[in-house]
């Protein structure tokens, strides 16, 4: 993958994570108070920091979910191993890329295991 569609992909992705933030914030009074006790003035800093425990106690299942899923695209990024399937090691089209960041499997392996779940 060439360097502009990666780096447009980390920001897509970090976009996505304080997207998710904001809105646990706007929506989760518990979540807005742990984000202040932790001493963040902006989302650009708490977008680039780690989350604590505490604060990740106050954050619903699938938030956590997904949040959880750009962090660990994110690190992908950072070990250049983004866009590289988790079960095949073939690259991931740059078209499932764009609709799912941070997708951690090739658009054949996925189906293949949702075909099985089914």
């Amino acid at each position: 993958m060439d360097v502009e569609f990666i780096s447009r992909m980390r920001q897509v992705l970090l976009d996505t994570k304080e997207g998710i933030l904001k809105t646990l914030m706007h929506e989760n009074e518990d979540f807005r108070a742990a984000v202040e006790d932790m001493g963040v003035k902006d989302l650009g800093d708490l977008a680039s920091n780690d989350i604590d425990c505490r604060t990740l106690e106050v954050i619903g299942h699938q938030d956590k979910l997904r949040l959880d899923k750009v962090e660990a695209a994110l690190v992908r990024l950072e070990n250049d191993k983004y866009g590289v399937c988790a079960k095949c090691t073939k690259k991931i089209s740059m078209a499932r890329l764009e609709a799912i960041p941070y997708a951690v499997f090739c658009i054949e392996c996925k189906t293949a295991s949702e075909s099985r779940r089914h």
